[in-house]
Order: C-alpha cells, then sequence, then structure tokens
C-alpha cells in the first residue's frame, strides 16, 4: 500500500468505491488522513463502512476544509452529465482528480511510465513491466490494470511504476509527470465523455502534460490524429519524441518490418517467434515497449529476452492449451467486432466461437477475414442475428452454449485440419447473456480446452 502520510493536514472525499476508490479510502485511512465517501451502490457504502470510512450523502457534504474529490474515473466528472458530487465539487473550487494523482504526490522521486492510447494499453503496459522486471529493475504495475494505484508498493527513487492510463484517469492529472509517456493509436472512442474526437484526443494528451527536458514520448504514427501528436510533441524543447510505425521504415524511431522489429540505428530482432504477441497490433505494442525500455537504458539483449519470455495476459490471445497442432485461444476479452478484427487478422485456419450479447453493427464489419475462417460456431443471444449476418458467407453453427461450440469445434478441427489450425474463442460480445463477465466467460473456455482428450497445457496456470 502507498504511504499517504504527505497528504496529512489535508482532507478528501472519495466518489465510487470499486476497486481503486476502495484501496484510496484504506490509503488515506492508514495514514490518518480525513475522507468521507460515496457511492451510489448500497453494497460498495457498505464495504467502505467496514473500512471505518465515513458514508456521508452526497447533499450533506462540507466542502470548506476539503482540498480534493478523489473520483473513480469511471464516474462522469464532466460530460455528458457530471455526478452531482463531481458538480458540487466543482462549485465550490475544489480539484478533482483520481488515485493516480495521490500516488505521484506520494512517490514524488519514484520514476514513471505512463501508457496510453485506444488499443492496446494493456499488452504494452504487462509488457513493458514484464521486461523491466526481467531485467531486475524494481517496478509496480497498474492504473487501469491489474491493481489500484494506491494498492501498489513503495518504490522510492531507485522505482518504476508503469501505468495503464485512460482518457478519464488522464483528464484527473494534476502534477503526475510521465518521464516517458507511451501514445499507442487513436481511433474515437469514448466520445459521450469527451464530446467529440478532438475532446477525446485532447484528453489522451494529457500524458504528455508537464513532461520537462530528459523525458521521452513513444508514439505510434500510423493513424493520421496521433501522427499530428507525434509533430507537436517533435516542437518541443526538450523532449525526446519517438517516433514508432508499421511496415515501414521511420527516421529516429522504431519499426516493424516483414517480421523484424528494427531500432533507429538499424539493430534488427527477429519477432516471428513470439506466439504471445500475434498480429501487427502485438508489433506495435512490442516495438513501443522496445522504445521505452531502450530509453529506460535496459540493454538490448535483456529486452529481447523479456519480449520472448512475456506469458500474456489472460484472455487475449490467450495460448491455453494444444491438441496435436491445433492451438485453442481465448480471446474473451474481445468484446465487439474491432477487438475479435485483431485476432482473426493473426491466424488462418480459424474455428471461430463467437457470440453472446452483440454490440452495435454485429459482425458485419468483419467481412474482409472471413476467408480466414473454416467454420463459426455461434453461441448466445446473438445467434440469429450473427447467422443472418454470416449466411452465404462462411459456414456456421448454431452451438447454443460455449461447451457445446467448443466440442463441435474440436472435433471438427481434428477431423478437418491437415496441420496448424486455431480454435478461437473471440466473441465479438459482450458476455453477460450466460456469464458473469468475460474474465468468467474466458477462464471457463481456458478449462474446458485444458480438459479435452489429449490436450497440453499452454501459458500461464489458471
Amino acid at each position: 500500500m502507498i504511504d499517504l502520510a504527505v497528504l496529512k493536514g489535508s482532507s478528501f472525499v472519495v466518489l465510487g468505491l470499486a476497486r481503486s476508490g476502495l484501496a484510496t479510502v484504506r490509503a488515506l485511512s492508514a495514514a490518518g488522513i480525513d475522507c468521507v465517501a460515496w457511492d451510489d451502490n448500497a453494497a460498495s457504502r457498505e464495504a467502505a463502512t467496514r473500512l471505518g470510512v465515513p458514508v456521508v450523502e452526497p447533499a450533506s457534504i462540507g466542502w470548506s476544509g476539503v482540498a480534493a474529490l478523489v473520483i473513480s474515473p469511471g464516474i462522469p466528472s464532466h460530460l455528458p452529465k457530471p455526478h452531482p458530487v463531481a458538480a458540487a465539487a466543482r462549485a465550490a473550487g475544489k480539484k478533482i482528480v483520481c488515485d493516480i494523482e495521490l500516488l505521484a504526490r506520494a512517490q514524488p522521486k519514484a520514476g514513471f511510465v505512463g501508457i496510453t492510447g485506444t488499443n492496446g494499453k494493456s499488452t504494452t503496459t504487462a509488457l513493458i513491466g514484464h521486461i523491466l522486471v526481467e531485467a531486475g529493475r524494481r517496478c509496480e504495475v497498474g492504473g487501469n490494470i491489474g491493481r489500484g494505484a494506491l494498492d501498489l508498493a513503495p518504490l522510492g527513487p531507485s522505482g518504476i511504476y508503469v501505468l495503464e492510463l485512460s482518457s478519464y484517469q488522464l483528464e484527473l492529472l494534476d502534477s503526475f509527470r510521465a518521464n516517458v509517456a507511451v501514445w499507442l493509436n487513436i481511433t474515437p472512442d469514448h466520445i459521450d465523455r469527451h464530446g467529440d474526437m478532438a475532446g477525446y484526443v485532447a484528453a489522451k494528451e494529457n500524458i504528455f502534460a508537464r513532461q520537462r527536458p530528459g523525458d521521452c514520448a513513444v508514439i505510434g504514427i500510423d493513424d493520421r490524429p496521433s501522427h499530428a501528436v507525434y509533430d507537436r510533441m517533435a516542437a518541443r524543447s526538450g523532449i525526446a519524441a519517438v517516433p514508432v510505425a508499421l511496415e515501414r521504415p521511420v527516421a529516429g524511431g522504431v519499426s516493424f518490418r516483414a517480421g523484424m522489429l528494427i531500432d533507429a540505428d538499424g539493430y534488427r530482432v527477429d519477432f516471428s517467434d513470439v506466439p504471445t504477441l500475434p498480429g501487427d497490433h502485438n508489433a506495435q505494442n512490442a516495438a513501443c515497449a522496445w522504445a521505452a525500455c531502450r530509453w529506460l537504458d535496459v540493454p538490448r539483449e535483456k529486452i529481447v529476452a523479456g519480449l520472448k519470455s512475456y506469458p500474456g495476459l489472460p484472455h487475449r490471445q490467450e495460448r491455453v492449451a494444444s491438441v496435436g497442432q491445433v492451438i485453442y485461444v481465448n480471446d474473451s476479452k474481445a468484446t465487439n467486432a474491432d477487438a475479435t478484427a485483431r485476432a482473426l487478422s493473426s491466424y488462418r485456419d480459424i474455428y471461430w466461437i463467437l457470440g453472446g450479447q452483440a454490440k452495435e453493427g454485429g459482425v458485419a464489419p468483419l467481412a474482409p477475414w472471413f476467408d480466414r475462417i473454416r467454420h463459426a460456431f455461434l453461441i448466445g443471444e446473438a445467434t440469429e442475428l450473427f447467422a443472418s449476418q454470416l449466411e452465404g458467407k462462411l459456414a456456421y453453427s448454431r452451438c447454443g452454449d460455449l461447451k457445446s461450440a467448443l466440442d463441435a469445434a474440436h472435433q471438427r478441427a481434428l477431423r478437418e485440419a491437415h496441420g496448424a489450425a486455431v480454435v478461437l474463442l473471440s466473441p465479438a460480445c459482450a458476455s453477460w447473456d450466460q456469464w458473469k463477465s468475460y474474465e468468467h466467460r474466458g477462464d471457463a473456455f481456458r478449462a474446458m480446452a485444458r480438459a479435452l482428450p489429449g490436450a497440453e497445457s499452454l501459458g500461464r496456470a489458471a
């Protein structure tokens, strides 16, 4: 837990009592700092009460002695409509921050690597953390991934915090400074929270705020808005702006071409034998991780070793089992078509399990990858919608539930495949029709795949 004693003498209001909010009230209480809390959910309020934290109705909060409102990033503080507590804090002239800001204030001498982007944040964050640990560096990984920021260990001057930062978190930072800021990519997302694409880009661009001469900005430049961000950062005096691009050389930066990761001076890394990082999107993640770790003076050979030993993240193209040459991949985190597209583009000879609660557009946008799919196995509420979208384009079977779909895909793959093949759970759907969460769905798939006759487990233990 982070020691927040540096904030003694201040008092705070904490809004939102899920993972990050509960970690915040625990840390504040442990440091003897006054705080009150609120959550619209009764069960969450009860959890705070059990910790001995006063729960106060929004209308009863007194703001006169409060230093700041610490808000869970998922709660709107501005658009589309601010939560009443956020509106009251703003009216009282109080700062609105998140737990990342408190971490930065409590650990001012530590190093910080911040990672943002529309896609790939979690993988890149975990990958950088893995490389640093394997290289013997003291680091903690958190933020929008894993543990709440204030549940991380105190590191001091020799440590590095590697933090995934969402646009929601970035707009709630006041003094946080990223010594290395990684910007992966950007496509339209969270427009309701940021008003328009320009507002979304501006929120993300806060990752570079307060960077000083000697700091580094690693920026993927393969989409137009990101290239514009790179141009702005390259114009800033003293900030090292490192461009990252796929399939083309890039002056002064890192590129990925023909299976090779290529550093600015031409140093090459064969990336073809890293099964936990398949596809071009993961090549971008790896190239950005490479650039960040090189700036942190990690020797090249240690970065290579870290890339090749990276175990991957659960539910994100996670290789969980094999039967002969058939690989079973858990991509349950793919809850929309865009995420599933990244998986389909990474493999061939795919036996595809999909379905659940459909998102707008269904799987129609995935037609460019249908030639990679040998057969589709439909489950859940989306079955009939997806059947209509696949009709005449792709062979499919209605399977109803995940176990039936896996058994059918397993049998067909063993019968038809004459070499390497992939049974892929990449649902392009939310999980709530049949499962508690995408993690619940992915855990079940992993266990089922490893229980198949002749299966060998791959990757991390369950």
